[in-house]
């Protein structure tokens, strides 16, 4: 034979066997699909495991995201976008044999926004006390901030009562306040009265134009106390004598400029005063950072306890499987005795098992996703669905068929058809 003749031989025997393959291939699903529509019930049952599965994990997923959503949102209000300057203090130079204060000022306030496009806010903080009078012969050390109109979309203020303080304010020096919930209800029996009343600081008449309250619980981490009274900072430099503050809040366009403005800030500012003195610069990105490492562990357990669940419906198909693989032995034979090969039993029984598996994950995900599709339907509130947990949820399915239906598949393919001939 020639060597033409032998490359054209060897091509008909792989093309053959190839379409043996296929054939056997569709074979085998076409009896495992017989199989089923046989015992309809007990498919049901067998996947219901895997449909429970499933859908906990897309489920888990979606309820993980949501909190998630929900912390980060809540941190958010606080102010991500949020640096805040302070000056730490400030030491005598080796020449110099005085402790000096080298605080901030206004000046340095405007050279940072000048130096920094980036800036969306900015607003100093004048820290004073003063006792005021809440009726009754209450009288309380009161805080007062000076601040400027940008104050209230640094920290994310709310005002259901009256307005805010605003430009008009703060260029005229105007004597108006904003005060918080907690200050209305003590001194006026209530938040809606307090608006367009007066009282005194310090000696001098204010009048009440708004009542403002935090749009988030910040757990006292922040300089509002709880009647706290905020007024404009041009009034508050007055009463000082002043323009020397501690602190100066800036807000950032977006988050990502955080960290690069943090180091721009402490180094505008730095230059601005003596080298000994010492300024500091904080932001929320390590809580934001630790509150989204924390949901997503939080996340990846729970999936783990769903996991569980599929485990579980990864028995229940085994132990299934087994008692088919036991009630058809004499199949078993017949198809031994025609010729069917062990890879062949083997690849039935697993095709099998992970088409139960399959398609009970394929249902699971479907009804994991109705929830919270139905819940975007019907009401405003979109719930997050992750792409992944359904891939995670699919193949976690055709695994757990795989690994749970191998041991009755190779128990199957390993029985001899002589012996498998004579059960009854």
């Amino acid at each position: 034979m020639n060597p033409v003749e032998t490359e054209r031989q060897t091509s008909f025997q792989e093309t053959l066997l190839s379409a043996r393959r296929t054939m056997v291939l569709s074979e085998i699903l076409k009896i495992a699909l017989d199989s089923f529509r046989a015992s309809k019930l007990r498919f049901a049952l067998t996947a219901l495991g895997m449909v429970i599965g499933t859908a906990s994990v897309i489920l888990v997923v979606t309820i993980g995201l949501t909190g998630k959503q929900f912390i980060l949102n809540e941190i958010q209000k606080i102010g991500t976008n949020e640096i805040v300057l302070e000056y730490a203090g400030g030491g005598a130079s080796s020449t110099e044999n005085v402790v000096y204060n080298d605080y901030l000022t206004r000046e340095d306030e405007k050279a940072v926004d000048a130096q920094l496009p980036g800036i969306a806010y900015s607003s100093p903080i004048l820290e004073m006390h003063d006792r005021i009078s809440f009726g009754g012969g209450l009288v309380k050390d009161t805080l007062v901030l000076g601040v400027t109109p940008d104050y209230k979309y640094i920290r994310n203020l709310l005002v259901p009562y009256g307005r805010f303080l605003d430009d008009i304010d703060e260029n005229g020096a105007i004597h108006a306040a904003v005060v918080t919930e907690t200050f209305a209800r003590l001194r006026y029996g209530g938040v809606d009265a307090a608006v367009g009343r007066e009282f005194e600081i310090s000696g001098n008449p204010f009048t009440i134009v708004g009542v403002f309250k935090q749009s988030v619980n910040d757990f006292g981490q922040s300089e509002i106390a709880e009647e706290t009274i905020l007024i404009p900072f041009s009034v508050a430099r007055y009463f000082t004598g002043s323009e020397n503050v501690k602190l100066i809040y800036f807000s950032m366009r977006s988050m990502t400029e955080v960290g690069t403005a943090t180091q721009e800030i402490k180094r505008i500012v730095k230059a601005r005063h003596r080298p000994n003195s010492v300024y500091t610069t904080t932001d929320l990105r390590e809580v934001l950072n630790m509150a989204t490492t924390i949901s997503n562990i939080l996340t990846a357990v729970l999936v783990l306890v769903a996991a569980v669940t599929l485990a579980v419906g990864g028995v229940g198909i085994m132990n299934i499987m087994l008692a088919t693989v036991r009630s058809r032995i004499r199949e078993i034979g017949i198809r031994k005795a025609l010729g069917a090969t062990y890879r062949e039993i083997k690849l039935q029984f697993l095709a099998e098992a992970v088409i139960i598996s399959l398609t009970g994950g394929v249902v699971g995900t479907l009804l994991g996703l109705a929830l919270p599709l139905s819940v975007r339907f019907f009401t405003d509130y979109i719930l997050p669905i992750s792409p992944w947990s359904i891939a995670i949820a699919l193949g976690a399915a055709v695994a757990v068929g795989v690994v749970f239906g191998t041991v009755p598949a190779t128990r199957a393919a390993q029985m001899d058809p002589v012996e498998s001939l004579k059960y009854e």
